[in-house]
C-alpha cells in the first residue's frame, strides 16, 4: 500500500511524507518529500528507498480516499 500524510509543518523544507507499507510482513517505509514533488521523482524515491532493499513489488495499491 503507498499513501501519502500531507499537510505537515515545514522542516528541513520537506512537508509531506511517503508512506509504502507490505501487505505480507506489515514492514512500513517512511520517506520525506515535498508537496511539489513529480511522479518521475517519486519513482526515484521509490527505486532508491524500497526496491534497493526489496526486489519490485508485483502490485501497488494506492490509497485515495477524499
Amino acid at each position: 500500500m503507498v499513501d501519502f500524510i500531507t499537510k505537515l509543518l515545514l522542516v528541513v523544507e520537506k512537508d509531506i511524507i511517503l508512506v509504502v507499507c507490505n501487505r505480507l510482513s506489515k514492514m512500513t517505509y517512511f520517506v520525506v518529500t515535498i508537496k511539489e514533488t513529480l511522479a518521475k521523482v517519486l519513482a526515484r524515491l521509490f527505486k532508491n528507498n524500497i526496491r534497493k532493499l526489496h526486489r519490485l513489488p508485483k502490485s501497488v495499491i494506492l490509497d485515495m480516499r477524499p
